[in-house]
């Protein structure tokens, strides 16, 4: 056995030059890999050590580990009887030594010309499809992490985490380099953050779209959400270019937005707030008018440092307007000009965001991923305000996540919608009636209210109810294709449901 205590510069250029890669899972171990014994997820959760004999009997060539668990690491060698010596290689945060190791080994570093993170309980996806059309239109070539999928010119991979693990992430990026993209969007969770899967990525910008509930089952409390998301906006935490080449953009009508505000504007960089309320503020302020909300979209006048500009935009209710915000601050903030901003004109929207479901029946109907309280009261907002007769609301709550939210989400719909139709989404390992009860409390609105767990005869009673001019909107599962009941995932799609219903095919009339 060999025990190397500051070797990882070698164990690096190996990486480098592709022979050894970092593993993580003790499975996916091949011969000569380096082991990254990564500390528990999760409180009580396993952590690498537990599997280290898996990984010895795959005969990793390396194990790179804390150095208080070199001397268990040394024991289960001499119980075990390996036929080969592997190198242990102690490391003061195994976390940031994969994101190293992953650089070294994917060729991710330096990064392709612009890495920007996109953070923020909604909103992430539309902002990341905006800045892809606005830099796209501006003649860069554009890759994109998020929830929908994993893209870039010439390429696309279905998405199974919003942010997915570090050496998947690494291995996107160094793909984008190799393919030609010069710019990337990543939309990046709080859970991401609080694992450091983004360990070794140096982000040039970072946008700030919003702070509400959600992820209360994984985070103590609001105060730590907002701590984790916010480490995107404070420098180089991993290492990565100076701070003063960081451009930042962040929504200052959020509360938790305007105290990140405040902190950014000490640090070197150049960020922007933007926001529709006009406020002094000691960083400059990108501001919003909404001139027109109609179901036909929105009609936006902006201001920033003496300039104006108008935009007309097909996309539906003043959350849009603070997500077409959010990309222009993002944008001016990496460097182009308002020149180049009508370009968002010609963006005809996301999928599952607000996604119209065209139909020959004159009913107004739409597909929305809000899944949380204030997810939903933004999208049934967004409805008001176009000035629709009435709204009927489909909805569920997801199973095994956040109970507290789920009374949080009727009072919600009972309170903005007309019609609510409570139903199933996602109910995982729980029972969809249990689910529904959790709700139940929660509505106490003026809606009119009705009960299908089944989720397309909800959708089928939802249409049923719906009137020329008024506003359907199914709520919850956006893009998704699939539903999750018990340890089963099935295929289901929202709009491919309505459009059956509604008697199109392939989204066409």
């Amino acid at each position: 056995m060999h025990v190397l205590e500051q070797n990882f510069n070698t164990l690096l250029e190996l990486a480098a030059r592709q022979e050894t890669s970092p593993a993580v899972h003790s499975a996916k171990v091949r011969p000569g890999d380096a082991f990254v014994a990564l500390p528990p997820s999760m409180e009580g959760g396993k952590g690498g050590l537990d599997f280290v004999p898996e990984a010895l009997s795959r005969r990793a060539r390396f194990l790179v580990c804390a150095p208080d668990q070199t001397a268990e690491i040394e024991h289960m060698l001499k119980i075990a009887d390996m036929p080969h010596s592997p190198e242990i290689i102690p490391v003061p945060d195994c976390r940031a030594a994969l994101g190293e190791l992953a650089a070294a080994r994917f060729a991710s570093r330096p990064e392709i010309g612009l890495l920007c993170g996109i953070t923020g309980t909604n909103g992430k996806t539309s902002c990341a499809f905006l800045l892809e059309h606005l830099f796209t239109q501006a003649g860069y070539k554009v890759g994109v992490i998020g929830t929908v999928n994993y893209r870039w010119p010439g390429a696309s991979r279905p998405a199974a985490l919003t942010t997915p693990g570090c050496l998947e992430l690494h291995e996107l990026i160094g793909a984008m380099k190799s393919a030609g993209a010069d710019t990337a969007f990543m939309e990046v969770s709080s859970h991401a953050l609080a694992q450091n899967r983004v360990a070794g990525l140096h982000f040039h910008g970072a946008l700030w779209t919003n702070l509400s509930q959600d992820h209360l089952d994984f985070h103590p409390d609001m105060e730590d959400y907002h701590h984790c998301k916010a480490r995107l906006f404070y420098g180089p935490a991993q290492g990565g270019p100076p701070p003063e080449h960081k451009a930042r953009a962040v929504n200052a009508d959020d509360p938790y937005g305007l105290r990140l505000l405040r902190a950014c504007a000490a640090l070197p960089g150049r960020t922007i707030a933007y926001g529709l309320e006009d406020k002094k503020l000691p960083v400059p302020l990108l501001h919003g008018e909404i001139l027109s909300l109609t179901p036909q979209g929105l009609h936006l006048r902006q201001h920033f440092q003496g300039q104006s500009w108008e935009l007309r935009s097909p996309l539906v209710g003043r959350f849009n307007a603070m997500n077409l915000m959010g990309a222009q601050a993002m944008a001016l903030a990496l460097g182009l000009e308002a020149r180049h901003l009508p370009a968002l004109e010609g963006f005809t929207g996301v999928p599952g965001r607000l996604e119209r479901i065209a139909n020959n029946r004159e009913l107004h109907v739409f597909v929305d991923y809000a899944h949380t309280p204030d997810a939903l009261e933004k999208a049934i907002k967004a409805l008001r305000d176009a000035g629709f007769k009435r709204i009927i609301t489909v909805f569920g709550c997801g199973g095994n996540r956040d109970r507290s939210k789920r009374p949080l989400m009727g009072r919600t719909v009972s309170g903005l919608s007309d019609v609510a139709v409570l139903t199933s989404d996602n109910p995982r390992l729980e029972d969809p009636q249990a689910i529904i009860q959790d709700v139940l409390p929660g509505m106490r609105g003026k809606a009119e209210t009705h009960v299908q767990a089944d989720r397309r005869a909800a959708t089928v009673l939802a249409l049923s109810l719906a009137r020329s001019g008024d506003a359907l909107l199914v709520a919850g599962k956006g893009h998704e294709d699939y539903m999750i009941i018990g340890a089963d995932k099935i295929h289901y799609s929202d709009q491919e449901t309505l459009r059956e219903l509604l008697g199109t095919r392939n989204g066409e009339l």
